[in-house]
């Protein structure tokens, strides 16, 4: 190594090691944050350019070279001694953009391992095995399709923090000291996902820190909502539409690359055994391939186990006088009491929220007699309605109100506050809590969940997952 290769790598080094990486972020300043970073970068990145341009043709094919052949032979190590790993590293293109002036470590679309040769060749071999098992978690977790609006600097960092605790817990290589990265042995446990990583790391302002690689972005979803500039990575030779532009991912890539990657997880899943695959990541290939009970059967399911057949006309059904006729009433003594929670801090909108509304009300107005007491909720409850079997209301009357942060536990501390202790609490949610799920042992529970980025699962009650037909 040149003596301005070393020079260019201890700056790295320092600069990662050293207490200004690690900047505060107050709402105001992202976009100076930001610009800080990026500005640091590309300080590294033209250092890298330059030590280049004193190389030779030759040189850099050679140097090329071996960091090809340590990535090959990382890869090898994975497929003896991690195989699951292995199997959906060798599916991942390796592609050397040193020289397109966007990468200073590594990246993944999905399809390609986007590498720089001169960050590789700095690497050992069981540190290698650790850079490409995180850009192979990257792929299993989705991270680069599940952003949505969040901070993207959290989200990145909250998934390098996931990866990386996933990494360390298996045993997978040997972790990174020549830069900085994000591990936190508190984000070991599988308790941890990325969704709660980010809320914890945005909750309590958490100093924006380098990743250890570059993450990329899917057309039109850049920093601050800004469309990234660049190509798919596939352009002649590597290069994309112009040197220095890192490759974004259209849309419509997007969608088949995700297909693209469940298919592999379930492959490699299925081809190494359920034994060689971690416990975190078994549950991801069951929700891919185990069917799963429609919403609306689920929830009618539940309720009518709550149900009771003993009908009275002492207390006649007030529905029936709009159509002329008395119907029996459920005996007093065995109505259903029905609590719902909906989760006002996510993604559930308006219309989601009134057709489960309207799913639930179809499975009570069978049964004739019921209470159904139903509430928002962000961290704490708000909009308390209750519509019963004779007061002649619809449940489509309700109002949303609230919206905010995310406190699952409000809900139980709401119905013990207000003595409401239902035979069945159905809870709308994106499943994303700040803390708890809630109280396990209160009430029978049913959580109904609709997230667009994965399928998070409670550790109690029943887990079912809201399908929007028309969006899919």
């Amino acid at each position: 190594m040149s003596l301005e290769e070393q020079e260019m790598q201890k700056q790295i080094h320092d600069w990662s090691m050293a207490d200004g990486n690690h900047m505060p972020v107050p709402g105001s300043n992202n976009k100076k944050l930001n610009d800080a970073q990026q500005k640091a970068i590309d300080e590294l990145l033209k250092q890298d350019a330059e030590a280049e341009a004193e190389k030779t043709p030759e040189q850099k094919k050679q140097e090329s070279e071996e960091a090809k052949e340590k990535l090959v032979t990382a890869r090898v190590k994975m497929l003896f001694n991690q195989p699951f790993f292995g199997n959906i590293a060798c599916r991942l293109q390796l592609k050397d953009v040193t020289d397109d002036g966007w990468c200073p470590t590594a990246a993944t679309d999905g399809r390609h391992f986007f590498y720089n040769r001169n960050f590789v060749n700095s690497l050992n071999i069981q540190q290698n095995v650790f850079l490409v098992g995180h850009e192979i978690g990257h792929c299993i977790y989705e991270h680069f399709l599940r952003v949505g609006d969040r901070n993207k600097q959290y989200w990145n960092m909250a998934g390098v923090y996931k990866i990386n605790g996933m990494l360390v817990r298996e045993k997978i290589g040997e972790i990174i000291d020549q830069v900085k990265i994000c591990y936190d042995e508190k984000y070991n446990t599988d308790d941890w996902y990325t969704e709660n990583v980010y809320d914890d790391l945005e909750s309590n302002q958490a100093p924006i820190r380098m990743t250890l690689d570059v993450h990329l972005d899917v057309e039109g979803e850049g920093e601050d909502g800004k469309p990234c500039q660049g190509s798919n990575g596939d352009g002649e030779d590597g290069e994309g539409k112009g040197k220095g532009k890192k490759p974004t991912i259209s849309k419509d890539d997007a969608k088949a690359i995700s297909d693209e990657l469940k298919n592999a997880v379930i492959q490699a899943a299925q081809s190494v055994g359920a034994g060689n695959v971690p416990g975190e990541i078994q549950r991801i290939v069951g929700q891919l391939t185990e069917p799963k009970m429609d919403w609306k059967a689920l929830i009618r399911v539940s309720l009518e186990s709550n149900m009771k057949s003993d009908f009275t006309f002492m207390t006649p059904n007030r529905k029936s006088q709009f159509n002329n006729v008395v119907l029996p009433a459920m005996a007093k003594e065995h109505m259903i009491d029905v609590g719902i929670g909906i989760d006002v801090s996510g993604s559930i909108h308006d219309e989601d929220t009134q057709a489960f509304l309207s799913e639930v009300q179809g499975v009570m107005d069978q049964f004739g007699s019921y209470r159904i007491r139903v509430w928002c909720f962000d961290t704490q409850v708000s909009g308390f309605d209750e519509f019963t079997h004779d007061d002649g209301r619809s449940i489509s009357e309700f109002q949303m109100t609230g919206g905010g942060g995310t406190d699952f536990e409000c809900n139980w501390s709401f119905m013990k506050d207000n003595d409401i202790e239902p035979d069945q609490f159905i809870m709308f949610t994106d499943g994303e809590p700040w803390r708890s799920w809630g109280d396990p042992d209160y009430c029978d529970t049913l959580f109904l969940i609709k997230n667009n980025y994965s399928k998070p699962e409670a550790p109690f009650g029943q887990s079912v997952y809201y399908e929007d037909k028309q969006a899919a």
